[in-house]
C-alpha cells in the first residue's frame, strides 16, 4: 500500500482536480470513482430503471465494462465502447450517483473492481469512501475541504463553462442535498478516514494542495517531471 495514494472530501473540494496533478507529478495511475457510480447511474436512467430496484441495478452493475482511457492530457470515462466523459457530469447524474451508491450490490461490485485496479499499479485513488472502506490500508491518506461558499463557486464556474444557464442559489441547493445523502448515507457514509491528513483547500489552488501532500508524503517537488 506505499504506492496508493487516497484522496476524499465532498463536491467542489478540489479532489479531482488536484488527483489528475498528483497521480501526473507521481507518474501513478488515477481513479476517479466518482465517474464509476455516475457512469452507473447514466446505465440505469438509460434503462428506465428506478433506484429503489436493488436487485435489479445489482444486476446491471456486474456487467457494465467501466474503463478509463487516457487521451493526451485528458482521462475519458467509458462505458462499454462509448465515451461518456461528458454524459455522466449532468446535475441529474451526480444527484442519482449519489443514490446509486449507497447501494450495497453496487458497492461491492465496485469495491472489488477498485482494489483490482489498484493491484495493477500505483495509483492515485480519489473518492469519498477511498481511505475508510475501499483501502483502509493505504499509508498514504488525505482528506480535502472548504468552506461552503468557495465550493459553490466553484461547482458555479464549472457548470457556467459548461455552457449550462443555471443560478448560484439553484448550485448551492444542489450541493448541499448531495453533501447530505453523501455524509448521511447507511453504507460508507463521507467522512475523513481517522489516520487521513485534512486540508482546507479554500485559499490554496490546486498545485499548492498537490505540494502540500507531496512534502506530507516526503516526495520531492521534481518527481514526475
Amino acid at each position: 500500500m506505499n504506492c496508493l495514494v487516497t484522496i476524499d472530501g465532498p463536491t467542489g473540494s478540489g479532489k479531482s482536480t488536484v488527483g489528475r496533478l498528483l497521480a501526473k507529478k507521481l507518474q501513478y495511475h488515477y481513479l476517479d470513482t466518482g465517474a464509476m457510480y455516475r457512469a452507473i447511474a447514466l446505465a440505469i436512467r438509460r434503462a428506465g430503471m428506478e433506484v429503489q430496484n436493488e436487485e435489479e441495478i445489482g444486476i446491471i452493475c456486474s456487467g457494465l465494462d467501466i474503463r478509463f482511457i487516457h487521451e493526451g492530457n485528458s482521462i475519458r470515462t467509458y462505458l462499454g465502447n462509448e465515451d461518456v466523459t461528458v454524459a455522466i457530469r449532468e446535475p441529474l447524474i451526480d444527484l442519482m450517483a449519489s443514490n446509486v451508491s449507497a447501494i450495497d450490490s453496487v458497492r461491492k461490485v465496485m469495491i472489488r473492481l477498485q482494489r483490482k485496479i489498484a493491484s495493477q499499479g500505483p495509483l492515485v485513488a480519489e473518492g469519498r469512501d477511498m481511505g475508510t472502506v475501499v483501502f483502509p490500508e493505504a499509508q498514504h491518506k488525505f482528506y480535502l475541504d472548504a468552506s461552503l461558499e468557495v465550493r459553490v463557486n466553484r461547482r458555479f464556474l464549472e457548470r457556467q463553462n459548461k455552457g449550462e444557464l443555471i443560478s448560484r442559489e439553484k448550485v448551492k441547493e444542489d450541493l448541499i442535498r448531495r453533501d447530505y445523502q453523501d455524509m448521511n448515507r447507511y453504507l460508507s457514509p463521507l467522512r475523513p478516514a481517522r489516520d487521513a491528513k485534512i486540508i482546507d483547500t479554500t485559499k490554496l489552488t490546486p498545485n499548492g494542495v498537490v505540494e502540500r501532500i507531496m512534502k506530507d508524503m516526503k516526495i520531492g517537488n521534481n518527481r514526475g517531471m
